[in-house]
C-alpha cells in the first residue's frame, strides 16, 4: 500500500533518500514559471519517478486537504522496525542516539521531533504502538522530509525497549523539569537515548522508573516547560555538542 507524501519540501527529500523506484510524481501545471517545481520535476526525473503534471484541482483531490504547494507524491511504505529488529541493529550500529517518543500524540510535534533528531544526528526514532500520533502525510510535512532519513521503529513495549537499552549500556535520559540532574552534566557522548514524554502527563510511571537519568533543562526565565519539539531540539543539540566537545562538569 502507498503513502502520500505531500509538499515540496518532503517530497524532495524523499526522492533524495529513496530515488525513484515505485515513487509516483505529481507536479502542478504553472502559468507562470516556478524554479521550486521545476528543480524538483529534474530531480525525480534524474532518480527514475513516475512524473506527471497535473492542474490544481486534481492535486487538491489527491492531497484531501492537505497543503501540497503543488508536490504530491504516492510512494512505497516506510520501512518501520519492530521490537526485536530494532535491537538488534542498534547492536551494531556506531554510538546510535536514540529519540524515544512516550504518548507525544499531536503530529506536528511528532514530525518536529522527527525533523530535530535527524537534523541534530539522533536519527533513530521510536515511539509504542499506543498513545502515540500515527505516521500521517501532517507528519512528513510537519518533520520537513527527515523521516525519510529517519531509523523508525514502532514498539509493543516502550519500557521494556528503555530496559533492554539500559542493559546494553545506553545512558537513557528523561526530560524532566524536576529532574535531578541537568541534561549537560549527564554522558551522552556513548550510545544514548532521549525521552520526551507527553506535554501535559510526561512520560508513563514504567518508563520513567526505566530511564537511567531524570534530566532538566536548565531555565532562567518565569515559564519552565517547552513544548516537546522544542525540548527535544535543545537535547539533541546537547548530545551533539558533547560529542564534538564533550562534556560539561558540574558547577
Amino acid at each position: 500500500m502507498s503513502r502520500l507524501v505531500f509538499g515540496a519540501q518532503p517530497v524532495r527529500e524523499l526522492l533524495r533518500a529513496r530515488g525513484g523506484r515505485g515513487v509516483r510524481i505529481y507536479l502542478q501545471n504553472k502559468e507562470t514559471e516556478d524554479r521550486r517545481l521545476e528543480s524538483l520535476g529534474k530531480l525525480a526525473q534524474e532518480v527514475g519517478a513516475e512524473i506527471f503534471n497535473v492542474d490544481r484541482g486534481e492535486l487538491d483531490r489527491r492531497a484531501k486537504g492537505g497543503m501540497h504547494q503543488g508536490a504530491l507524491a504516492e510512494a512505497p511504505p516506510l520501512v518501520i522496525l519492530e521490537d526485536r529488529a530494532l535491537i538488534e541493529a542498534l547492536e551494531t550500529a556506531d554510538r546510535p542516539a536514540v529519540a524515544i517518543l512516550d504518548g507525544v500524540v499531536d503530529p506536528h510535534n511528532f514530525g518536529a521531533v522527527i525533523r530535530s533528531a535527524v537534523a541534530l544526528g539522533a536519527p533513530w526514532v521510536v515511539w509504542g504502538e499506543h498513545a502515540s500520533a500515527p505516521l500521517t502525510p501532517t507528519t512528513f510535512r510537519a518533520s520537513a522530509g527527515a523521516v525519510e532519513h529517519a531509523r523508525l521503529a514502532r514498539v509493543r513495549s516502550l519500557p521494556g525497549i528503555v530496559r533492554t537499552l539500559a542493559e546494553m549500556s545506553f545512558t537513557v535520559a528523561l526530560l524532566d523539569p524536576d529532574g535531578d540532574v541537568a541534561l549537560h552534566e549527564v554522558d551522552l557522548a556513548g550510545p544514548c537515548a532521549i525521552i520526551i514524554g507527553a506535554e501535559e502527563k510526561g512520560a508513563k510511571p514504567a518508563v520513567r522508573k526505566a530511564a537511567t537519568h531524570r534530566a532538566r533543562l536548565p531555565m532562567s526565565g518565569k515559564v519552565q516547560s517547552l513544548n516537546a519539539s522544542v525540548a527535544g531540539a535543545i537535547a539533541f543539540y546537547e548530545v551533539m555538542r558533547q560529542r564534538n566537545f564533550g562534556i560539561a562538569t558540574a558547577t
